[in-house]
């Protein structure tokens, strides 16, 4: 939110939140996705063609991991950029390829599990891991390509350069909150209904049938408690705050200030630390 929008609402709550968060996902999330790649190299072979999605959402975690100490600056300097317009613009871009290519890749590796599961004489031997690759660019290109508008709004306003906000500015407001619906419902809503599916149904399955091999079901039930735990904590809750907070950008822009506009705004930011554990829990 603007700080000449709306007064009563706490703009300083950042500055002492995030930092924390931020430095505790680096920390945690380096050391967890190293071991994670390690393990992926180790037992290469055994995880099939799953294993290329899980090497893609890693590259993806680290990508985001490595620009979080700039935002940690960022916050601890009183919101105060010293790194340059455009490098705003690509950690900012590193933050929703990191979001989108997470989900992107969890789904594609729901997918698999499902048709490995459900269906395993229909896709024995005719997945392969070039398809598995090839998969993965999509999702590299689709998710670059819902992710290139964010980076033509400006994230700082003409009289104060040194900032780098992570949506836009006042004055844009409306078109962003059109954008990020749009942009909701296919880089978020469309993949969790496939998610959703995938794993009602092969929860269906490990439930009644007792002939499905022991590791697989205990793999598979891990990977759910995993996706319970990130679209609950994660990615539901920030998609939610983000549009509400957009929306109440666009009230207060034209005079409408309600009382709960302050709460929002720190929900949001809340949330905008939360979805970053998800660098630090895809490993697990």
């Amino acid at each position: 939110m603007d700080p000449t929008s709306c007064f009563g609402v706490n703009f300083n709550f950042p500055l002492s939140f995030l930092p924390p968060v931020f430095i505790l996902v680096f920390v945690f999330g380096l050391i967890a996705n190293g071991w994670g790649l390690n393990s992926l190299w180790r037992n290469w072979k055994k995880l099939g063609n799953v294993n290329v999605f899980i090497l893609n959402l890693g590259i993806a975690d680290i990508l985001y991991l490595l620009t979080l100490p700039f935002l940690v600056a960022y916050y601890l300097n009183d919101r105060r950029w010293i790194f340059g317009e455009a490098f705003c613009k690509v950690t900012r871009f590193c933050f929703n390829l990191n979001l989108y290519c997470s989900i992107g890749f969890l789904t594609c590796i729901s997918v698999y599990r499902y048709l490995a599961i459900v269906h395993p004489m229909k896709v024995m031997g005719r997945l392969t891991v070039t398809h598995s690759v090839i998969i993965s660019a999509i999702v590299w290109i689709l998710v670059s390509l819902q992710s290139l508008p964010d980076m033509f709004f400006p994230k700082n306003s003409a009289n104060m350069t040194l900032q780098c906000v992570d949506t836009t500015m006042i004055e844009y407001v409306e078109d962003y909150l059109q954008y990020s619906l749009i942009w909701t419902i296919i880089g978020f809503c469309i993949p969790s209904l496939i998610t959703v599916a995938c794993y009602g149904h092969v929860i269906v399955l490990l439930c009644y049938k007792d002939n499905i091999d022991k590791v697989l079901k205990q793999r598979s039930l891990k990977l759910l408690i995993i996706l319970i735990l990130l679209f609950s904590i994660c990615y539901i809750p920030y998609h939610v705050l983000k549009n509400f907070n957009l929306w109440s950008r666009v009230l207060s822009k034209q005079k409408i200030c309600y009382k709960w506009s302050n709460g929002v705004y720190i929900a949001q930011r809340i949330c905008r630390g939360l979805v970053c554990l998800n660098g630090a829990l895809n490993p697990l």
